[in-house]
């Protein structure tokens, strides 16, 4: 089975509160016959889109194909936090790589924070942009380590986060379950199928030719690359693989060490007053669950929580149930409230929870994994990506240096051991260990 196929009608966004307010983008059109490009892109999320605007502007000849419709897969669904850094905090990135390396990190994920704005201002892209990202700790434990890393980057950074108690934290976000945090506002929060719709506009504006609901069933590496799909096909000097958590079986050496796995998000009907018993201030929450809760209230005044995961191809038959659980663990008070959409979505992990990217030959480059910090990573992966493609490798270098393992087992066994490793720590998180 395929995942790209899975759970949504071909061609189709899905039926989420981020379709029913995205822009009216109109489709642009499947792929027929022989194109030429200097570089093919297989992937219409932020990856593919950056790097085909990048190297669009830069002069190059693009052609992306998108098996659905642009921002259709996580770049589309997802949260719609810009966080800070990488995926892994700069305590455990020391730990793993070394302060120098740690330092580059942090300096890239700033730089990737930056691209997202510049992106949005230069190209006048309305994804309602705003600032600051809270973390939340669910125990007095959690709630110092919160605290000493906001010390920590103070110190060894440079950078500021604001320390909050419980009192403090609650009269931000009204909730039992949280006894203090950090707010970070230099992070931010956004609509993220506006963003990818707008990366598109802007490709397709640069010259980037785009077709939609062309599914890549075949790669053809060589000199020239050959890149086939149900109705044409594209011949290429360069090729980028843009396609996370829906690469399949396209380049068994990436799917090795990057895991699909699904997560839901649900909206709530227009709280009005009612918002004040979510939150008191603007800003997007993530808290320190090891499945994450993470919410924000949306521009026309709805919770938007998203919360659980699932390992398989196809999502649960009732993703209201799933997220509404953890949604009144967090938010008692709002069990009368109706959830008007629920959606889920497909990302990718890796086992350092680190992006993947790679040169799977001279002329082929991949990028995902980016393990749920994909809206600033995956941007920048994909500037990185065209930079790389014309021979600029530095930034995209330093990222291959990431250790970035094999699952266990590869492929065929990553599935079922990632679900016996998730069921562990989803026990942990309700035992609170």
């Amino acid at each position: 089975m395929n995942l790209l196929f899975s759970n949504d009608r071909r061609g189709h966004y899905p039926d989420s509160w981020y379709a029913a307010t995205a822009d009216d983008l109109s489709p642009f059109p499947p792929l027929k016959g022989a194109q030429r490009a200097d570089v093919c892109i297989v992937g219409g999320g932020y990856t593919g889109l950056s790097a085909a605007l990048h190297l669009a502007e830069a002069g190059l000849d693009v052609v992306l194909l998108e098996a659905h419709r642009v921002g259709f897969g996580a770049s589309g669904r997802n949260g719609g936090q810009l966080g800070s850094g990488q995926r892994q905090d700069q305590v455990t990135l020391e730990k793993m790589v070394g302060r120098d390396a740690a330092q580059t990190m942090w300096r890239l994920g700033e730089e990737a924070k930056a691209l997202v704005r510049d992106l949005a201002n230069r190209h006048g892209i309305d994804c309602a942009l705003r600032p600051g990202i809270a973390w939340a700790g669910t125990s007095e434990a959690s709630v110092r380590e919160l605290h000493d890393y906001a010390g920590h980057m103070a110190t060894h950074y440079d950078y500021p986060m604001e320390v909050l108690g419980r009192e403090a934290f609650h009269a931000l976000c009204p909730s039992p379950a949280y006894r203090g945090g950090i707010l970070d506002m230099g992070a931010g929060h956004l609509h993220p199928l506006r963003l990818a719709q707008g990366l598109a506009r802007a490709a397709a504006g640069a010259g980037a030719r785009i077709f939609e609901q062309a599914w890549v069933h075949d790669i053809r590496h060589g000199a020239k690359v050959r890149v086939a799909t149900e109705s044409g096909h594209v011949e290429a000097d360069h090729l980028i693989l843009a396609c996370n958590g829906y690469l399949g079986g396209l380049e068994p050496r990436v799917a090795s060490r990057v895991m699909p796995i699904n997560n839901f998000v649900v909206a709530t009907e227009p709280l009005g007053a009612r918002t004040a018993e979510v939150l008191t201030r603007d800003v997007a929450v993530a808290d320190d669950k090891f499945v994450v809760n993470y919410f924000r209230l949306s521009e026309d005044g709805r919770l938007l929580f998203g919360g659980g995961e699932s390992y398989g191809y196809r999502f649960p038959r009732d993703i209201r149930a799933v997220v509404s659980k953890p949604m009144l663990e967090v938010y008692p008070h709002l069990k009368d409230v109706k959830l008007d959409y629920a959606w889920g979505g497909t990302l990718a992990i890796t086992m350092k929870r680190l992006p993947h990217l790679e040169r799977v030959a001279a002329n082929v480059l991949s990028a995902s994994g980016y393990s749920g910090h994909g809206v600033g990573n995956a941007v920048q992966a994909g500037k990185l990506l065209a930079e790389a493609v014309r021979g600029q490798s530095a930034g995209f270098d330093a990222f291959t240096a990431l250790p970035t393992p094999r699952f266990p087992g590869g492929v065929a066994l990553r599935n079922p051991l990632l679900v016996l490793a998730m069921t562990w720590f989803a026990l942990r998180d309700r035992l609170g260990i």
